[in-house]
Formats: C-alpha cells, sequence, structure tokens
C-alpha cells in the first residue's frame, strides 16, 4: 500500500498531507491524524511507520472504540500474575510490545477520560506499569493516533483533557475525505483493481469509460474504505474483463425516512431502538458500518445493544 501514497495521489491537498507525513516520518514527535471514517489513517499512520527508522519494529494498533472500557486499561498497561480475578499469569501490555516501534491509538477520542490521565504519564515520562505493579518499566515508543471528531472541540466541552490534547496535538495531519479529492479516484480505481486481481489470481480487469463516470458521480459517504469494498465487491461478482456501470452497485447510506419507523405514541427510546435495529438490519449487522450511519461511536452502539438484550430478557423473565 505504501505506492498509493507516493506515487498515485494527484490532488495537491492530499500531496501536501503525504509529503508532510513523510517529513516527518524519522521523527518522533507524536502525530495526530484527522479524517473522516474510512478516509484512510491508519494507512497513513502505517506509511509514517515504513519510512522511519522504527520500520523493523513492531507496528501495533488499538481501537479504542472496539475494546470494551472494562479491558481497555488492561489491554494497552498489562497486568502482574494476581491483578484481577483471573489473571493467573503475567501478561504484557500493547504498549510494552510496540517497544522501540510505533503505537497506533486509533479513534483516540473514545478513550475514557480516567485513561486519558494515564496515557499522559506515559506521553510524559515514557515508561508504564503494569495492572497490580508498581514498578515502572520503560518503553521507547512512537506515538500516532487517530480521530474521526474534533478534539478541540471535546476539549471545549470538557470530555477529552487540555493537557493531554496539547500533548498529542504536536503535528496534526488532515486527511480530506474523498469527495473532496475525486483527482485521486481514478488512480485509486487502478490501484484497487490491480490489488484484487493480484490478490485473487485473476486476470486484470478494466472499468467502461461509463463505469468510471459513474463512480466520479457518486459522494463516497465512506470515503477509500468504500471504494475499495466496491471495487473488490464488483470484481468478484463479475466475469467480465471490462466492467461495465451496470455492475457496479453502489449503496445509499440512507435506510428508511424516520417517519416510517416512528408511530404515534411512541416513546423517544423506542424510536432510537428502532432505528439503531432498523439501521443493523441495513448494514446486514455490520455494526462499524452502522455506527457511522448513526454518527455514534463503536462502544456506544455496543453500549444501545446491551441495553436492549437486558431489557428483553427482563421481559422473558416477568413473562
Amino acid at each position: 500500500m505504501k505506492d498509493l501514497w507516493i506515487d498515485n495521489i494527484k490532488d495537491d491537498g492530499m500531496k501536501k498531507v503525504a509529503d508532510m507525513a513523510k517529513s516527518i516520518a524519522p521523527r518522533k514527535a507524536t502525530v495526530m491524524i484527522y479524517g473522516e471514517s474510512g478516509v484512510g489513517k491508519e494507512l497513513m499512520a502505517r506509511y509514517i511507520h515504513e519510512n522511519s527508522h522504527r520500520k523493523e519494529a513492531p507496528f501495533i494498533a488499538v481501537n479504542c472504540a472496539a475494546v470494551p472500557e472494562n479491558l481497555l486499561e488492561s489491554e494497552l498497561f498489562g497486568y502482574q500474575k494476581g491483578a484481577f480475578t483471573g489473571a493467573s499469569q503475567d501478561k504484557p501490555g500493547k504498549f510494552e510490545l510496540a517497544d522501540r516501534g510505533t503505537f497506533l491509538l486509533d479513534e483516540i477520542s473514545e478513550l475514557p477520560l480516567p485513561l486519558q490521565g494515564k496515557l499522559l504519564r506515559v506521553l510524559q515520562e515514557s515508561e508504564i506499569e503494569r495492572l497490580g505493579s508498581t514498578a515502572p518499566k520503560k518503553i521507547d515508543v512512537r506515538f500516532i493516533c487517530t480521530s474521526n471528531k474534533s478534539l478541540a472541540d471535546m476539549v471545549k466541552r470538557g470530555e477529552f483533557r487540555q493537557d493531554l490534547f496539547y500533548r498529542l496535538n504536536v503535528i496534526p495531519l488532515n486527511i480530506p475525505a474523498l469527495r473532496n479529492r475525486k483527482k485521486d479516484i481514478t488512480s485509486l480505481i487502478h490501484f484497487f483493481l490491480n490489488k484484487v486481481c493480484q490478490e485473487n489470481d485473476m486476470e486484470l480487469r478494466t472499468l467502461t469509460a461509463e463505469a468510471q463516470r459513474k463512480i466520479h458521480s457518486w459522494s463516497w459517504p465512506g470515503n477509500v474504505r468504500e471504494l475499495q469494498n466496491v471495487i473488490e465487491r464488483t470484481c468478484l461478482l463479475t466475469n467480465k474483463k471490462e466492467i461495465d456501470a451496470d455492475s457496479i452497485e453502489l449503496e445509499s447510506t440512507d435506510i428508511e425516512q424516520v417517519s416510517d419507523l416512528v408511530t404515534t405514541g411512541m416513546t423517544i427510546q423506542e424510536a432510537e431502538r428502532r432505528l439503531i435495529l432498523k439501521t443493523l438490519e441495513h448494514t446486514e449487522q455490520n455494526r462499524t458500518q452502522a455506527a457511522k450511519i448513526l454518527g455514534i461511536s463503536i462502544r456506544t452502539l455496543r453500549n444501545k445493544l446491551n441495553e436492549y438484550k437486558n431489557f428483553e430478557d427482563q421481559g422473558n423473565l416477568e413473562g
């Protein structure tokens, strides 16, 4: 994927981002990458790692929204035997495993406030303490963080620590949405066509002019990730060497008008539940995609679903 960033970028704004990423790659400074879901934030982080002197060392990524809050601390910091029930042996955390390498904290905006303070200490002291231990351990790690939200706005609302924000926001990179850099679409199409065909031992496919126009006219709410999925799905589901416009299926994220889901007398909670479940049905139970459509974090979606399950279980018991 590295060549994608170096050779295939056409958009001037994206070129500036890639050039800055390459120039700061050899440094240890913390990098904060902003952008909508699917724009390629993790890919940019890997590009920085691969162009640094740490490239032979581990690149470890943790999505702060994907790990349950009660497990996130032990996942990051590790623990000593006996630190809690079930801790039958010592276990190093992800921070330790990334020693001498690069650590990506994906969707840092979802990091709980108590852990934000502990992360700040890691950044300041370059050391960690496992759960159940009082012995600090030095680590040499380059931190990169990503967010699809404005951390500055979260600081104003009291949802993110100001001191941590300043430690993270040393070098901010803003990756534009694909709809704002359509010059890159043609090169991305060719890149993903080549990638999919090589990985699946298929004859190289091409697109008709009409098919390319169809792709260029789409707004790409899911950004580069959505484009990649469309190209991959199209290649795998058609036997045509030259793919026409009819073979390309573009799905709108509009599921139903809210008025179709809401009935008279329904509570806000029930309307919310219906919308969430309908969105999951639309995405074929893909929680990441559903959370994106709903504009909430994966953790919030998971908590809502747990609430619904607990309510249903309680109803079954009462019945």
